[in-house]
């Protein structure tokens, strides 16, 4: 099938969906496993990655846009191609047009996971972003929001605020939105030790986030064995 196309037509959708049906996995117990992994509602074809990736450059080649306005959503698998398109957006106010739409929709871990952000030159629009997604009644919508703040870790002016939104997630229940909040917890320690071990020291974080960060940092590469049992004093039993 030609993806590269200048006009997305509605009666391209039929097509496209054959097409990726095409690629479905023929394995029940892959089918069963990913199905279990990515606990969506969603049917899944469990198309594996890099087909999903060049199928998504060769869309990238023509009008993206207007693949994208078809709103294809039947499959996980055009979730995860949606999301990769939208990352490619590089105006900001267009790319978070399209973003409002997919976090509306997204109900699984790795529909927000796929996506990556460039903020450079556009750090305060992001970070407002973020201050709205993290709002949400909706679960996935708020953890694309702290999707997004990874891309801030790497600089140490923005630690503050990071804790700050964290904070916020005191009485978070959603497991989704709590391990990536671990996640970014762990993440913080593993490139600013010492002002993460000031946080670790006074923080409004619930129990499951806090032990699960440990847990984060215990298992990566990136940090000392000292460390790692070091750790362990500020695990939660109450």
């Amino acid at each position: 099938m030609q993806l590269n196309k200048e006009i997305w037509m509605k009666e391209d959708i039929e097509k496209f969906q054959n097409y990726l049906e095409s690629f479905r996995e023929t394995d029940e117990k892959k089918i069963k496993w990913s199905r279990n992994l990515l606990n969506t509602a969603l049917p899944t074809l469990t198309i594996k990655t890099p087909v999903m990736k060049e199928i998504e450059k060769e869309i990238y080649k023509g009008n993206y846009l207007s693949f994208l306005d078809l709103m294809i959503w039947e499959y996980y698998e055009n979730t995860a191609i949606n999301g990769m398109l939208i990352c490619r957006i590089k105006d900001f106010d267009s790319m978070k047009k399209y973003l409002d739409r997919y976090s509306d929709l997204a109900d699984n871990w790795a529909t927000c996971d796929l996506l990556t952000f460039k903020i450079k030159n556009n750090e305060q629009k992001y970070m407002d972003l973020i201050h709205q997604y993290i709002k949400s009644t909706k679960p996935f919508k708020r953890r694309i929001g702290i999707k997004v703040l990874f891309e801030f870790v790497d600089d140490e002016k923005y630690l503050p605020t990071i804790f700050s939104i964290l904070d916020t997630f005191k009485e978070e229940e959603n497991y989704y939105v709590n391990m990536i909040n671990a996640w970014l917890l762990s993440d913080c320690f593993a490139k600013h030790r010492d002002k993460t071990i000031a946080y670790f020291e006074n923080n409004n974080l619930n129990k499951f986030t806090t032990n699960k960060a440990i847990s984060k940092c215990r298992d990566s590469r990136r940090i000392s064995k000292e460390d790692k049992e070091m750790l362990l004093k500020y695990r939660r039993k109450e």
